[in-house]
């Protein structure tokens, strides 16, 4: 469901009613004649729907977290803030950047339409900008020839869907001026070489089985998830357009499961 596109319709429903009333219908009725209701309540909807159309689409975004791919970093059930501004004002749903403002950096957690359903919305860290050299070889990222420094932090316990205990690796890993959690599963393969799909520029791209090398496109992004090896990312579906860019995620706003979390930023 396009919810921008929705709420656009919205906006020019009640706009257009608006409009109609002040030069059309208004000075035909007579003062005793009370406002039918199907100009009243449009009325009084267009300022608030016209506010949060503006907010949701220049400033910020509210998104909630529907799997455990972004784990430790974010929950399942996470409610979480998205900035739309921080990587250039875009034109509501189109996405089309009409004014440059930043990049996006190694490290952030960025949300963005999925390259296959551009209905969907995902949220993976960005791990490489453009024309830039991936290698992800057992378990260990390297940006352009250098391996990408991580520190070991213990165990990370969780269950997944369906009630499954999952004992993983957890390490720090600092990719540019981002340190942050990862978990990696030493049972799992590196890539599951079964699962990588046909996609724009795969030729860019060369899997074996210890991993895969790739180098990015311009004009692309090479996203990974932080819970590496349950995450379905570029490794398997390829590169996000900068056209496909929602924002950068910054904060944790609201979990109903787990409230010590609010107000977390997002590193």
């Amino acid at each position: 469901m396009n919810f921008a596109l929705i709420l656009f319709s919205a906006l020019v429903f009640t706009g257009a009613i608006c409009l109609l009333d002040r030069f059309f219908l208004r000075p035909a009725r007579t003062k005793d004649i009370p406002e039918p209701w199907w100009i009243e309540y449009p009325k009084s909807f267009f300022p608030v729907i016209l506010i949060v159309f503006l907010l949701r689409s220049f400033l910020v975004e509210p998104f909630k977290i529907p799997s455990g791919s972004m784990l430790p970093t974010l929950l399942i059930g996470d409610f979480i803030l998205v900035n739309k501004f921080t990587y250039g004002i875009r034109i509501p749903v189109i996405n089309k950047k009409i004014i440059d403002i930043n990049q996006p950096q190694r490290g952030e957690v960025m949300v963005f339409r999925f390259p296959d359903n551009p209905s969907l919305d995902y949220i993976k860290r960005v791990v490489g900008l453009p024309g830039d050299k991936i290698s992800y070889k057992n378990k260990r990222l390297s940006v352009n020839g250098e391996e990408v420094r991580i520190e070991t932090d213990g165990q990370y316990n969780y269950i997944e869907t369906g009630l499954t205990f999952l004992a993983t690796d957890r390490f720090w890993e600092q990719l540019g001026s981002q340190r942050h959690w990862i978990i990696t599963r030493s049972e799992v393969p590196t890539v599951h070489l079964d699962g990588v799909q046909q996609f724009p520029f795969r030729d860019k791209c060369v899997y074996n089985d210890s991993g895969f090398n790739c180098t990015v496109p311009a004009g692309h992004y090479f996203m990974m998830g932080d819970n590496r090896d349950s995450s379905s990312d570029s490794r398997y579906w390829g590169f996000v357009p900068d056209q496909n860019i929602v924002g950068r995620a910054f904060l944790v706003w609201w979990n109903f499961d787990e409230f010590r979390r609010i107000g977390q930023s997002i590193n």
